[in-house]
């Protein structure tokens, strides 16, 4: 039998060698016959020098489980058909036996699967669920979030279960060796089920996405790069620096502000005053000084002048309070000045004089130890420049800008403390997708997601995982109160294209059909504005981060925002 198989194997195409000596390994088979088929005096010695006696031998020693030699075996024939298949099949086991604790299972670097048409399909199904399984152990030892890592838990015992449950439907020759890996992980799993926890979700689930209101302590990610230069400024240098930071609106230009001082640390202080609080300030220049004296007296604890003294003599009665608050200072203060574009508003309805800036600028100069942080929707540049000119040579601009991907990712992940529901990986990327990772769009579209599932979860009785999915985000955006929920950020970024410089809406009105946005040319053809026009006012709409210039194109940088240019305004 051995000679006559022998010779029709010596006939056989070498691309049907390794199919057909499987087929000999399937049960019911003769074990001596393979044995045999890898050379005499096998196993004591064996020949890899034909395909036949390799494959053969790479298929004896799967049988005997050891993968190590079997492995090496198939290597020998892994430019044949289905032979590849199998060196990345042993490869495969080989490594994940090989892994017995959390962070060697954790460090699994692994094989590239093969393509189809496969010979053990059956065993790759089980490999591709220990890979699922592998990728959540990487969370449950890498994730800084409790909930993910207890979900992860949970996904990996369920999917380990399952896989012990499946046993008899392996195919023979991998069943054992499966089976023992299955038994290592799910000890290793054990070991860290009391740390990690597991979490059953019993009530609706807290939203701790915060939507228009400044976030503040834990809850502030990203704007690193912003504290860093804030530091350079107020903390390394000799002197306090004054800055702007700008950006457009609900770009976490507060936040930063409100966690300033915190993050700073080296005892620096820092008053924040809201002027938008100001309203119309019949009481004009005094009413204003008032607001911000409060504000000092409160982060300083130096009781502030009272509100007559400052009515009736203004400047003089701030600059002494200045002065004493200064004298006590062991570092500076920082009086932080948020929407500053009522200062303006008041100058031009006559409630506070035209020099009004001149004379803060003379309250900076009075002091090393004191400093204004402006924010606001521009730069100092683009104010009406006799009132701001005072400011223009001293003060330092920060751009606010869109949060980096990984910030983005790290709010939807971590909005709170024990947040216990989680994102596939293709959700995080399709929400930076379509917020270009603009704050308030991210945290609007988190607090929608967990609404949605509350909503099907405890009101609807439908039974769902707790991990948001792209059909999730699909359904939360085509809902139109999303739109109406957005509309203060997406009015206020649309009106402030009706400010500054002509054009910028009708460049945006044609804009938004094109999700790739439009040359120049066409841009100028479709606005019918002159080249010098329409070129000033695509350079403000950059300056403040509505659109951009890809690849000698303009488009709109936010998609949610073009999307709602063409459903509200085209």
């Amino acid at each position: 039998m051995i000679n006559a198989i022998n010779r029709v194997l010596s006939k056989t195409p070498l691309e049907q060698v390794v199919q057909r000596i499987s087929q000999l390994a399937e049960p019911p088979c003769n074990w001596e016959l393979i044995r045999c088929l890898c050379g005499y005096f096998f196993p004591l010695y064996y020949s890899l020098n034909t395909p036949v006696s390799a494959t053969a031998a790479g298929f004896w020693f799967l049988h005997k489980k050891n993968i190590y030699q079997s492995e090496k075996a198939f290597y020998n024939v892994s430019s044949l058909n289905y032979g590849s298949e199998m060196f990345n099949l042993t490869q495969t086991l080989f490594v994940f036996d090989k892994a017995k604790n959390i962070n060697n299972i954790a460090a699994l670097k692994l094989p590239n699967f093969p393509k189809q048409p496969l010979l053990r399909s059956d065993t790759w199904k089980a490999i591709a669920s220990l890979r699922g399984i592998a990728e959540d152990i990487k969370v449950i030892k890498n994730s800084s979030s409790r909930s993910s890592r207890a979900f992860a838990l949970s996904r990996a015992i369920g999917e380990l279960k399952n896989l012990r449950n499946q046993r008899d439907t392996l195919p023979e020759l991998e069943r054992d060796l499966i089976n023992t890996i299955v038994i290592k992980w799910s000890v290793a799993l054990m070991d860290v089920a009391t740390e990690v926890g597991q979490i059953r979700i019993d009530n609706r689930v807290t939203n701790s996405y915060i939507v228009g209101d400044p976030v503040r302590g834990k809850l502030f990610i990203g704007r690193e790069d912003v504290i860093r230069q804030l530091k350079e400024l107020w903390v390394m240098g000799n002197q306090l620096q004054s800055v702007v930071l700008y950006g457009h609106r609900r770009m976490g230009k507060t936040s930063i502000l409100l966690n300033a001082s915190q993050s700073l640390g080296s005892g620096i202080q820092l008053a924040y005053v809201n002027l938008l609080r100001l309203g119309d300030s019949p009481q004009g220049v005094g009413e204003v000084l008032i607001a911000i004296s409060d504000e000092i007296s409160q982060t300083v604890k130096l009781p502030p002048p009272n509100d007559a003294d400052l009515l009736n003599l203004s400047y003089r009665t701030f600059e002494r309070y200045l002065k004493q608050v200064e004298a006590q200072l062991e570092t500076g203060l920082i009086i932080a000045l948020d929407e500053f574009e009522k200062i303006e508003e008041l100058i031009e309805a006559g409630k506070i004089p035209p020099d009004f800036m001149g004379y803060l600028r003379g309250l900076v100069q009075m002091s090393s130890k004191v400093a204004f942080a402006f924010a606001g929707l521009h730069t100092l540049e683009e104010m009406t420049a006799d009132y701001f000119q005072p400011f223009f040579a001293s003060v330092i601009p920060i751009h606010i800008k869109f949060l980096e991907r990984a910030a983005t990712r790290q709010i939807l992940a971590n909005p709170g403390e024990d947040f216990l529901l989680d994102y596939t990986p293709e959700v995080l990327e399709e929400i930076y997708a379509l917020t270009h990772g603009q704050p308030y769009l991210v945290q609007l579209l988190g607090f929608q997601l967990v609404r949605r599932y509350n909503d099907q979860v405890f009101e609807q009785g439908r039974s769902r995982d707790p991990v948001f999915t792209v059909d999730d985000v699909e359904a939360v955006i085509n809902n139109p109160e999303f739109f109406q929920r957005g509309r203060y950020y997406f009015d206020g970024v649309w009106g402030q294209a009706a400010q500054d410089v002509e054009g910028q809406q009708e460049i945006l009105k044609v804009l938004a059909p094109y999700v790739e946005g439009l040359s120049f040319d066409a841009l100028a053809e479709s606005t019918g504005m002159s080249g010098e026009g329409l070129q000033r006012a695509l350079d403000t709409l950059k300056r403040h981060d509505v659109v951009e210039e890809v690849g000698g194109g303009w488009r709109i940088m936010v998609e949610l925002f073009r999307r709602w240019v063409v459903q509200w305004k085209v």
